[in-house]
């Protein structure tokens, strides 16, 4: 199958703007599920990065209104989402990737999505020499440090929300929660574990081939930025997962 990525760099954008992208997206590959639209919508890998925030997903129960104040006093927005998993940062350094796709031009299958993405995460980490790998937790670990978390929406089997990869981000954020949720291990990056500067531009190129290796996809083609204020910057039923 001639299966085409489109990939589109949104530069630094805030949550809410990445997340407006994304519904156009997924809105935009509904409507042709429903025969609305002449021209089919596009399988697209969205890259960004984002001004410091924390998310949550629906897991578990909501965080409580009181840890809400505590982080947004620190600086950083606070967003609840629809994605799966617990808490966790984003911010400048790293690199956040929401692939909107469907599924049904893959495999309808969430839990082989997540393991796809993690393989995906895998593979560019191992470009770099690192030797990362899956744990009973989600996400991509180096030993019982995570390099990357994961969590993902999907409705009728068109994909939100992603993962984020550390390149080089302050990691003092990462100080102030418990990163999904998981208590006894740590966060790191691409520059921790090299010992050198990996700036998110240096990721890019090797992330979006390993993408595209791994879903199978015989042709990349980028497009141009599109953030919805116009500003330029640097499954049957919906189901969630994470994290």
């Amino acid at each position: 199958m001639n299966r085409v990525l489109y990939v589109r760099n949104l530069g630094r954008i805030s949550y809410s703007e990445g997340l407006r992208v994304q519904e156009k997206l997924q809105r935009q590959h509904l409507d042709d599920l429903a025969g609305k639209t002449k021209e089919p919508a596009r399988d697209t890998l969205l890259l960004c990065e984002h001004q410091p925030v924390y998310t949550t997903g629906y897991r578990k129960g909501q965080l409580p209104s009181s840890e809400e104040d505590r982080l947004t006093k620190l600086g950083a927005e606070f967003h609840r989402t629809n994605r799966g998993g617990l808490i966790t940062y984003h911010g400048p350094g790293q690199l956040v990737v929401y692939p909107v796709l469907n599924l049904a031009h893959f495999r309808k299958s969430i839990k082989w999505y997540i393991c796809q993405l993690e393989k995906s995460v895998i593979r560019a980490c191992q470009s770099f020499g690192i030797q990362a790998q899956m744990s009973p937790d989600t996400g991509v670990w180096v030993g019982d440090r995570k390099i990357c978390a994961i969590g993902v929406h999907g409705s009728r089997f068109i994909t939100t929300h992603g993962f984020a990869l550390n390149c080089n981000p302050d990691m003092t954020w990462f100080r102030h929660i418990v990163p999904c949720g998981i208590v006894g291990k740590g966060v790191t990056s691409l520059s921790m574990e090299l010992g050198r500067n990996v700036k998110i531009q240096d990721a890019i190129p090797t992330m979006v081939a390993s993408f595209a290796e791994q879903f199978d996809c015989s042709e990349i083609r980028h497009e141009y930025q599109d953030v919805p204020t116009g500003r330029k910057s640097e499954g049957d039923a919906s189901c969630s997962t994470s994290v």
